[in-house]
Formats: structure tokens, C-alpha cells, sequence
């Protein structure tokens, strides 16, 4: 592979983690506007969808054809995108984030079900210290099991679930575009979200009622998720999902300086010490490829 082809799906991926550092941050600004998570991430992910359109007449062509992928993109990739601004929206960042990104941990089992990624020594280190981070982050002797502890964490951990299942089955359909599944991103979250909203009393929203600014946000927001869906789908269509997910790391550093700065959210040295064995995890999981039978 040359240098050129190596340097844009490692650009399309490190964009993505910039991205999704911070983006939390413009949907509690629309929260506290009055535009609710499920409605601004369904205008949101409309817009994105909306500013794709040109890639759609190849879309259709090749979303039936893929059968059972294509759905499963579509759901996994969805309900990533929603748990997350979801999870991001009423939890403490750092803590949503990192058991967002005991995706490592998922994505081993994900690859080996579904590309036949065989689990060498570095799999069960990387699968202990996640279960270990996990665990001394989110121990409390008066509750029992290290569990999540709210509703937000429960959406994090299986947002991140859905995060690492879309990787591994973005790979094992190779035979779509990437045109296709950044579409099937959009669409996905769009399709997941539509209910929810309508679900909350959606139809009593008067959408003309939000002032210009709130507009002129949102908008922004579906370009740069137009344009960040492509990114990262081009990044781990052409890369190994253990090796993707290390470069998605670099949320972690932003999101740390982000919430600390925007919504003075500081970690405990236990969530410290947790959060060190996860990010150790994610690292030794770029070792995982060397047995894909793929």
C-alpha cells in the first residue's frame, strides 16, 4: 500500500475522533434551547442524509443486493450514532466515553463470529484489562456488582457495542461502497431516531418556532456528519477493525480536554486508573490482526 493510501484512511479515521470529541457539546447547546436529543439528532442526521442525496441513486442499487450486512450496518451503525448523543447528553462524558470504548473488548468477539479473526494470547490481555478497567471505574461496595450506574452509562456500553459491531460488519461487507455505508450510517440513525421522537410527543414540535441560530447550528452539524460518515467509512473499509480502533483513541484525548474545559467534568483517580487499563486494551488490540483469516 502506498503512502497516499495509507495516510487517508488513518485522516479519514483521526477526523472522525475529532469530531465525535467534541460533538457532544453543540447537542447540549440545542438541549438547552429547548430542541430535545431525539429531535435535534433527527434533523441533524436528515440534513446529513439530505447533503448526501447525490450519492443515493448508487446507494439503492447496492443496499439489496447486500441482504442481511446491509441491515445489520444499518441498525449497528444507527444506534451507535443515537446511543451516543443519547448517553453524552445526560452522563458525565469521560465515564459515558469510556465504556463506550470498551469496544475493543466487543470488537474481538464480533471479529472472530464474523471475519474469523482468531483470538491469539494478545485477545485474552486485551479482553482482561478491559473487563478490569470496566470494573474498577465502575465498583461501588454499597451497590455489589461493578456496574453501569445510570441509564446514560446502560446507553454508552451498548452504544459502544453497536460502535464495534458496525466496524467489524463494515469490513465483512466489502462489497459495498463507500458511498453505501456512510449512507447506511445516516440512514440508520435516522431510522432509529424517528421513533423515539414520535414516541416523546414529537408531533406536538413546531419546527418553524426555532430561531435562526438554532437553524444555522443544526445545519452545520449534518454537514460535518455528512462529511465525517464518508471519512470514517472510507478510514475502516480500508483498515483492520483491531487497528481502526486504536486510532479512534483520539477521542479520548479530546473529549478529556473538551469536557474538562466546557462542562468542568474532572475524573476521580479510580476512573483514571480504569480508564488507563481501556486505553491499554485499545492499544494492544493493533496486535490482533497478525491470525485474520482474512
Amino acid at each position: 500500500m502506498s503512502s497516499k493510501q495509507n495516510v487517508l484512511p488513518v485522516a479519514g479515521i483521526l477526523s472522525g475522533a475529532l469530531v465525535w470529541g467534541v460533538i457532544w457539546y453543540p447537542y447540549r447547546v440545542l438541549q438547552e434551547t429547548g430542541v430535545a436529543g431525539p429531535l435535534a439528532t433527527l434533523i441533524t442526521y436528515t440534513l446529513a442524509l439530505l447533503c448526501s442525496a447525490f450519492m443515493l441513486p448508487r446507494v439503492w442499487r447496492e443496499l439489496p443486493k447486500a441482504g442481511w450486512w446491509a441491515a445489520g450496518l444499518v441498525l449497528s451503525a444507527g444506534w451507535a450514532n443515537l446511543g451516543y448523543v443519547l448517553a453524552m447528553l445526560h452522563g458525565e462524558v469521560m465515564r459515558v466515553l469510556l465504556l463506550f470504548y470498551l469496544a475493543p473488548l466487543w470488537t474481538i468477539l464480533f471479529s472472530y463470529w464474523l471475519l474469523g479473526e482468531r483470538l491469539n494470547r494478545y485477545g485474552y490481555l486485551v479482553m482482561a484489562l478491559s473487563l478490569c478497567g470496566a470494573a474498577i471505574m465502575l465498583w461501588e461496595p454499597q451497590r455489589g456488582l461493578p456496574l453501569p450506574q445510570n441509564i446514560s452509562e446502560w446507553i454508552g456500553l451498548s452504544a459502544g457495542m453497536s460502535f464495534a459491531l458496525s466496524n467489524v460488519v463494515s469490513r465483512r461487507a466489502a462489497h459495498l461502497s463507500v458511498e453505501a455505508k456512510s449512507c447506511s450510517v445516516l440512514l440508520g440513525t435516522v431510522l432509529l431516531t424517528a421513533p423515539l421522537f414520535w414516541w416523546q410527543g414529537g408531533g406536538q414540535v413546531h419546527l418553524p418556532g426555532m430561531d435562526a441560530q438554532t437553524w444555522l447550528l443544526l445545519g452545520l452539524l449534518g454537514v460535518v456528519l455528512c462529511a465525517t460518515g464518508f471519512a470514517v467509512q472510507y478510514g475502516v473499509t480500508k483498515m483492520l477493525s483491531n487497528r481502526a480502533i486504536l486510532l479512534f483513541l483520539f477521542e479520548l484525548v479530546i473529549a478529556a480536554i473538551s469536557s474538562y474545559y466546557l462542562a468542568n467534568e474532572a475524573m476521580q483517580l479510580r476512573d483514571w486508573i480504569g480508564a488507563l487499563l481501556i486505553v491499554s486494551a485499545s492499544l494492544l488490540s493493533g496486535k490482533l490482526h497478525s491470525e485474520s483469516k482474512i
